[in-house]
């Protein structure tokens, strides 16, 4: 993924509820970005952080900006939680996911579950009774160790997310929770336990019960986004 503008360059000054961020620009400005990360941005929040904006293509927009980026720990962080959806089709249709291979048609967005829309739907075979895989895509931003953790605040939409999933296997249907870590300091993922051990359990419960769990790390610059490489799941406990 190319952003489609030059990124603008800034520092963090603070974020305002959750939707909002202020920043102050390299040229002295003071803007507001939009944040669509509803998360505690956990380890992506301190001040004084470098941080990149994209200009909106949307002259009707009340906020002119929207923030992808923050320099964290030494690494870049990507925040956009639109992002990973893109990165996953692209790794779907480019091959990078080869766990996703095989499938001759891709829909976005299907309705499914408790009034939910699946990320990704691919299927094969017939379209009366077609082979069918649901993918869940989520963003990571949060590291602790060497370790990629999600959540970073208490979920009950991921709660969800994950209930629903399971229903598609017990279906007959194939279902990914893929999670996606925008960030290249993260060698393996595990659930958060310490933060939303609900959440961990349930992992580990649809895992068991048939959903899969993957990871992939992106590589992340101020021009692109590309997904780099796969990634250890670790359900251990330890974190």
């Amino acid at each position: 993924m190319r952003f489609a503008a030059p990124l603008v360059r800034g520092v963090l000054i603070r974020r305002e509820k959750r939707f909002l961020v202020h920043v102050r620009l390299d040229d002295g400005r003071e803007v507001v970005a939009h944040t669509n990360n509803t998360g505690t941005m956990l380890g992506c929040n301190t001040a004084g952080s470098p941080v990149w904006l994209s200009p909106a293509d949307n002259p009707k927009r009340k906020l002119k900006w929207t923030y992808e980026l923050i320099e964290a720990d030494g690494v870049l962080v990507g925040i956009n939680t639109a992002v990973p959806n893109r990165l996953a089709l692209e790794g779907v249709e480019d091959g990078t996911i080869a766990e996703l291979q095989g499938y001759d048609r891709l829909r976005r967005e299907v309705r499914y579950g408790e009034n939910s829309r699946i990320d990704l739907l691919l299927e094969r075979g017939s379209d009366t009774t077609p082979d069918r895989c649901w993918v869940e895509v989520k963003n990571v931003t949060l590291t602790r160790d060497g370790a990629a953790l999600f959540p970073d605040a208490v979920t009950a939409r991921g709660l969800k997310h994950l209930r629903e999933l399971a229903a598609r296997v017990a279906a007959g249907d194939r279902a990914v929770m893929l999670y996606v870590v925008q960030r290249a300091d993260a060698e393996r993922f595990a659930p958060a336990d310490n933060i939303d051990p609900a959440y961990g359990a349930a992992l580990r419960e649809t895992v068991d019960a048939g959903v899969e769990a993957i990871c992939y790390r992106a590589d992340v610059t101020t021009e692109t986004i590309r997904l780099a490489r796969p990634l250890p799941v670790d359900l251990s406990g330890q974190e």
